[in-house]
């Protein structure tokens, strides 16, 4: 358990930044701390292009919580999804991609088991395509067989079998966990932690070494051949530890793995969460996972995903344990800072009280609460790298937005709960 709690702020503390997050983006321009509080933080890059002024949007909750303006009290903290938002890329696909290309994945003794939510068709489709020959426990030849390969990153992509079976069915909380995002630690059962780092720092070099724009083949999948760590947020988590905050990186990806990336950015393994992978007395990954909010180990039913990000925030950070750590909390245990790209980090973005950062990848839950504003704080900007074009229509936040728990979408309210109007992207 790496729980890092942070005391109750001072009333006084408290009732200072609450007022503070309730003045207008305007007003807090005009009003802003005095010159020489602000001289005294650590400024953000101006060589770094950012949209608009979401870069003084961002300095102004540096200035406001960081302990360089002259307060005191616990570190205020900030957190950042890891995957296309951090990074360019999905670092868990490079990680996987450099391990097919490397007969890296054991076969398990039955693909049923390695997930709870496994169907029938997918064990069949799995068994069918990468065989029986290989001794149990052995490496499965993906560099070769295409077959297997081509199953395997379509159940982890799509969910779905190369002939368009679900891969997955039964119940789970869809704003808990995604069962596909679950598998990819759970693909490499019987490793050590330190054989998937390798395996992580190997895709790593690759992955940085290829040009931008670069893409590779797996089977007859074409996915994105490169990675990149964006400037601006390194710049950003670099000015944010310098002016007092923890930095947090929490990510739906396989922890071993986010790990080794999050070094590239001066972020170590106490600061970084992601699904974890509980181990065998030898050391070895199983197909279960640790949980999160009164959820034990289990296969994969509590992972950061969505409201997960939230609980494991509130339990690892803030000491927040049982079904509390799925509530959002007092103003005085929240992150000051969130950045996310996708729905899986709506909501611990939302929680953030003093900048909600979203890079704009054009996912419907989070771009509806980022253009709707209601708090003034949100900072929405363009990928740093290959930004996409302007969304046609119109954002379906009235109608079917929200990401439902027992599976599908709805209308998405605001707290008071009026519902959010359809939105216009306006930022890309």
């Amino acid at each position: 358990m790496r729980n890092r709690n942070v005391a109750a702020w001072t009333s006084a503390v408290v009732t200072t930044l609450v007022a503070a997050a309730l003045v207008s983006p305007a007003a807090a321009a005009t009003s802003a701390s005095p010159a020489t509080s602000r001289a005294a933080c650590p400024q953000l890059s101006k060589k770094l292009p950012w949209y608009g002024h979401n870069r003084a949007k961002l300095q102004r909750t540096i200035d406001e919580r960081g302990l360089c303006n002259g307060r005191h009290g616990p570190r205020p903290v900030a957190a950042f999804d890891w995957d296309n938002t951090v990074s360019k890329n999905d670092v868990t696909d490079a990680t996987i991609a450099w391990s097919l290309k490397h007969d890296k994945i054991l076969r398990p003794a039955s693909w049923k088991k390695t997930s709870k939510w496994l169907t029938h068709e997918a064990d069949r489709a799995l068994t069918a395509a990468c065989g029986t020959r290989v001794p149990v426990g052995s490496p499965l030849p993906t560099s070769t067989d295409t077959d297997c390969t081509d199953e395997i990153f379509s159940i982890r992509e799509s969910g779905k079998t190369m002939s368009g079976a679900p891969a997955f069915a039964g119940d789970w909380n869809h704003r808990r966990t995604v069962p596909q995002y679950a598998w990819v630690p759970q693909l490499f059962a019987g490793h050590t932690v330190p054989e998937l780092e390798s395996y992580a720092a190997a895709a790593r070099k690759e992955a940085l070494a290829a040009p931008v724009g670069a893409t590779q083949k797996l089977g007859t999948h074409t996915i994105p051949g490169y990675v990149r760590y964006y400037a601006q947020q390194r710049d950003l988590i670099r000015t944010l530890q310098k002016a007092g905050f923890d930095v947090y990186i929490v990510s739906a990806g396989s922890e071993p793995v986010t790990e080794v990336w999050s070094r590239g950015v001066g972020i170590d393994r106490e600061h970084t969460i992601a699904i974890r992978s509980v181990l065998d007395r030898q050391g070895r990954i199983t197909t279960y996972n640790e949980g999160c909010g009164g959820v034990g180990r289990t296969q994969g039913e509590a992972i950061p995903y969505i409201d997960g990000k939230r609980c494991w925030i509130n339990q690892e950070i803030y000491g927040v344990h049982g079904k509390a750590a799925w509530k959002k909390q007092d103003f005085a245990q929240r992150i000051a800072l969130g950045g996310g790209d996708a729905d899986t980090d709506v909501t611990f973005v939302g929680d953030a009280t003093g900048a909600h950062l979203v890079l704009n990848r054009n996912k419907n839950e989070i771009m509806c609460r980022a253009y709707d504003n209601a708090d003034g704080r949100w900072v929405v900007n363009p990928m740093f790298i290959e930004p996409l074009p302007k969304k046609s229509g119109t954002y379906p936040c009235s109608t079917a937005a929200y990401n439902l728990p027992r599976g599908g979408f709805g209308p998405l309210h605001r707290e008071d709960g009026s519902v959010v109007p359809d939105q216009v992207d306006s930022v890309h």
